[in-house]
């Protein structure tokens, strides 16, 4: 397992496979889910194989194999962008392809507003227009990843992720400041400092995302497409995700 040191000393999780020579796609991973989980599994390592793309994902900091301090105010989505920089800082990456999902777009969107120079494309999935709707999340999932038993979990969305995170062996109470360090929104004005081409994607029935247009709409030149039936959770695993993803990179993406 291959792991760097971070600027604030934290040890950071990475898989960097493919050619060195290769174009590179770095991947960002949503909340409570893991680079193993979110990439590997779902097949992404393996369609960039046979692109002969380079494949790097990191586990975001409280997640995976990357370390969990418990203080909220180390979960910042400024703090998460910077370790994606001080990844490619150690792997020598100047510039890269880049998509997050869900929680990992926030970070990828942060990233290419922040240094635009290191991102040549920019994929946010599993998002959408509720990006600018107030958060009406009053701790209710920090307070779910502590609850000792997730039965008593009374909202099906929130107990959906404690299921999840309990089954990717997570650390809870991390989770939960990662959860509470999440209090800096991205608003309309900010999505102007987005340069690189983006495309936004999200299943139709994803109540958390949105329509991905009302997205794409504020970022400039941005192009959107909707996945037919799909949900959140469904979406990571959904062919059209990666073929919609590549073919955006290749330049042949039609618009859905």
């Amino acid at each position: 397992m291959p792991t760097f040191t971070n600027p604030e000393r934290l040890s950071i999780a990475y898989d960097d496979t493919g050619p060195e020579t290769a174009r590179p796609l770095l991947m960002i991973h949503g909340f409570s889910s893991n680079r193993a989980e979110g990439w590997k599994r779902t097949g992404w390592f393996a369609a960039c194989a046979q692109r002969g793309q380079r494949a790097v994902a990191l586990d975001l900091r409280g997640h995976g194999e990357s370390d969990k301090p418990h203080d909220p105010a180390l979960y910042g989505r400024q703090a998460l962008a910077g370790d994606v920089i001080a990844l490619m800082d150690h792997l020598g990456i100047e510039t890269a392809d880049v998509i997050g999902f869900s929680l990992g777009s926030r970070v990828a969107a942060t990233v290419a507003m922040n240094s635009p120079r290191r991102v040549s494309n920019l994929i946010l999935s599993g998002v959408g227009d509720r990006w600018f709707k107030p958060s009406t999340d009053d701790g209710a999932m920090a307070r779910a990843m502590e609850a000792d038993d997730p039965a008593t979990i009374s909202e099906p969305l929130l107990q959906s992720f404690r299921y999840f995170a309990d089954e990717q062996g997570e650390d809870r109470l991390a989770l939960a400041a990662c959860s509470r360090g999440q209090r800096d929104p991205i608003t309309v004005d900010d999505l102007y400092a987005v340069t690189a081409p983006t495309l936004v994607i999200a299943g139709m029935r994803d109540e958390l995302a949105g329509d991905p247009r009302g997205l794409a709409e504020a970022i400039p030149g941005a192009r959107s497409v909707a996945v037919p039936g799909c949900d959140h959770f469904a979406l990571i695993t959904h062919g059209l995700l990666k073929a919609s993803a590549f073919d955006f990179l290749d330049g042949w993406l039609e618009e859905m």
